[in-house]
């Protein structure tokens, strides 16, 4: 009970991640049901792409009611991508553990230093602009209500500039190929490796197609959660699911994505696009050293056993 508890609560984290980031929350699964389940690398890239769809539902219902998220370009991506999942799958059920954990590693960390570049060669936001600009408002607001009272105050306060409300862009039949070919790609490796495929639909989102990081994010959830969903069908019928693991983590995991796409509104897109690159960047490292360590103790069992 005490570990259905704890993994409940980390599920909870990486569903915020998962909101956040645009993620299915693979990532982190992959290495957790692998260290701290001690499952099979087979087993916990099966058990992570069941968990990734409940995880991804949470986040991208929180999207679409906020407009985070281009709904057609998520159905063109996860659509396409659905095709390729199950053959993924299947190149990873005959292919070693090291394997499945290295292409997962070399993948996310193509990704994650692709995308901080791009952060890093970002404008800078002028933080003390808007904070002349505010100033300005509350004097000139000030000024109003000595002068003429509340109705001029009123007068002044709706003259303000309001902050934008997000608009869904129009995205062209080529834009949709496009999504549509990059779902293609995520979702054969989202197969393979076991994670969403949003490591890299978001970063290809924005650099393709030009779309901004935070509707990036909320877009890649509608289109992990239809991608994922053949994946996990045929990793269930051939066994390779926990079940019990991959709920435990779901039960935290979906308000935890709900609270993380919440958030995006008020992240800054350099902020956000930096977040992203660093979060995959560790992932990559920690599968990567995982496997390594496990490849080691392994060796040594069995040289051990031999003598």
């Amino acid at each position: 009970m005490e570990v259905f508890i704890i993994a409940a609560i980390v599920g909870f984290f990486i569903g915020i991640f998962s909101g956040l980031l645009g993620i299915g929350g693979g990532t982190i699964m992959i290495p957790i049901f692998r260290l701290g389940f001690g499952m099979e690398a087979i087993a916990s890239t099966a058990t992570s792409m069941f968990t990734i769809i409940p995880t991804s539902i949470g986040g991208f219902i929180t999207h679409i009611k906020n407009k985070t998220c281009i709904p057609k370009l998520g159905l063109a991506a996860g659509l396409a991508g659905a095709c390729t999942s199950p053959v993924g799958v299947y190149l990873a059920s005959i292919s070693p553990s090291w394997a499945i954990m290295f292409a997962a590693a070399c993948i996310i960390g193509y990704s994650a230093i692709s995308m901080f570049v791009k952060a890093v060669r970002m404008p800078k936001v002028d933080k003390t602009a808007k904070k002349l600009a505010r100033r300005k408002a509350a004097v000139s607001a000030a000024q109003a209500t000595a002068v003429s009272g509340t109705a001029a105050a009123q007068a002044t306060a709706d003259a303000a500039p309001a902050e934008p409300k997000p608009e869904i862009p129009h995205l062209t039949g080529k834009q949709l190929a496009q999504g549509g070919l990059i779902g293609l790609v995520a979702g054969l490796a989202s197969g393979y490796v076991g994670v969403g495929g949003g490591f890299l639909m978001v970063p290809l989102f924005v650099s393709v197609l030009g779309v901004m990081m935070k509707q990036a994010s909320g877009t890649s959830l509608v289109a992990v959660t239809l991608l994922a969903i053949p994946g996990a069908i045929e990793q269930a019928l051939l066994g390779n699911i926990h079940f019990t693991a991959g709920i435990a983590i779901a039960i935290g995991s979906i308000p935890g994505a709900v609270v993380g796409a919440s958030l995006i509104r008020y992240v800054p897109e350099r902020a956000l696009r930096m977040l992203f690159g660093v979060f995959l960047f560790f992932s990559a490292v920690i599968l990567a050293v995982n496997e390594f360590v496990y490849l080691y103790f392994k060796f040594l069992a069995d040289r051990f056993a031999y003598l």
